[in-house]
């Protein structure tokens, strides 16, 4: 008999309804509750997944005996209700980026060790076949030592999409651009496959997009740990959208790289994934025909599942697996955290104009 988890969801907006269709369909999840500010939206919302609506995330972890939450809620409010979560027992996954500021991160992750309960970050990408495929290359050795990896995302938001939430394109409400907003997948996806960064020398710039304030473009140059280098060229600015692509070159010639987005860029509640995501580079000696083959079985799987919540319901499936097991999610607290390090630190090297070394200081 499978154990279940009495879970809920803290947030009503676009992506919320994209967790809420793997919490109703997984069997290790008994959906009970939402969580908003906004009275009227959780009842909207509860009326239509058969939930208990609440306005106040202590008060329905006690009163629907909720076991485990998926913090759901723009991403600037991530922290408040992560730490309430935990603090009143339950175990937390929070929507990337686990927060803003390197502060919350911490102040976070320090709440869910203190009240002992499992915390997670979405990050669902790691879950794509293709993307699979080059972390098992990478830890097979197939490529020698990872010596470059390069991340490009080229996509585009317009006006509408700005508008579209009171928050979006503004520095107090949402902390950043492209680099807080669309480009943590494959930030956290360079970091899996490349390892602890050492230094960041970066700039960015609002290039096209005059009615926001944030940025919509950012470039950054990367020494890692094991002294490999990196590159990051992450945009909003390339109409309608072109793609998003990790690739990652090793000591010994051999390259393994994954497109994950093609077409005009997937935004949560507003479009579909337009392309599958494919292995796109494969030059592995002695596996380089098996790139076609791969391409084909991952267009297979894009006709037979709704990507845009497949991928989801995975991630949510280890971290209620996670809890049964007692054991670390696959995507921790910590692994959420490296992500805004990242940003964080490409943030402050256009504003000292130097390169940032890793750990960053508290300032």
């Amino acid at each position: 008999m499978t154990t279940r988890i009495r879970t809920a969801i803290i947030g009503t907006g676009k992506v919320s309804h994209i967790h809420a269709r793997a919490l109703a369909a997984l069997d290790e999840s008994e959906f009970v509750a939402v969580c908003s500010r906004d009275a009227t939206r959780a009842a909207a919302f509860a009326r239509q997944y058969n939930l208990q609506p609440y306005t106040d995330v202590a008060t329905m972890i006690r009163d629907a005996r909720v076991q485990a939450v998926i913090v759901c809620t723009p991403h600037p409010a991530h922290t408040a209700p992560a730490i309430q979560a935990a603090h009143a027992g339950a175990h937390v996954l929070v929507e990337k980026p686990l927060a803003v500021t390197l502060q919350d991160c911490d102040a976070i992750i320090s709440a869910a060790r203190a009240a002992r309960v499992k915390l997670g970050v979405v990050s669902q990408r790691r879950w794509y076949p293709p993307v699979q495929r080059v972390r098992a290359a990478i830890d097979a050795g197939k490529i020698g030592k990872p010596i470059l990896g390069m991340v490009t995302m080229l996509g585009w938001r317009d006006e509408a999409y700005y508008r579209s939430d009171p928050w979006r394109g503004k520095w107090i409400e949402e902390g950043g651009g492209v680099l807080v907003n669309q480009a943590p997948h494959p930030l956290d996806l360079l970091q899996w496959f490349m390892g602890p960064i050492a230094e960041v020398f970066a700039y960015w710039d609002n290039l096209n997009h005059p009615y926001i304030e944030v940025e919509d473009t950012a470039v950054a140059v990367i020494r890692f740990k094991n002294g490999a280098l990196g590159s990051i060229v992450v945009s909003n600015s390339q109409k309608p959208g072109l793609y998003g692509k990790v690739h990652v070159h090793g000591e010994n010639g051999a390259s393994v790289g994954v497109q994950t987005d093609g077409g005009a860029m997937f935004i949560a509640g507003m479009s579909t994934v337009q392309e599958p995501p494919i292995n796109d580079v494969w030059t592995v000696p002695g596996e380089e025909h098996l790139l076609a083959q791969w391409q084909a079985e991952d267009r297979a799987t894009f006709e037979r599942v709704d990507t845009t919540t497949y991928y989801h319901q995975l991630q949510v499936h280890d971290f209620l697996r996670a809890i049964i097991e007692d054991r670390e999610p696959a995507v921790n607290g910590e692994e959420g955290r490296k992500t805004v390090e990242l940003f964080t630190a490409i943030y402050r090297s256009q504003r000292d104009r130097r390169p940032v070394t890793f750990p960053l200081p508290d300032l």
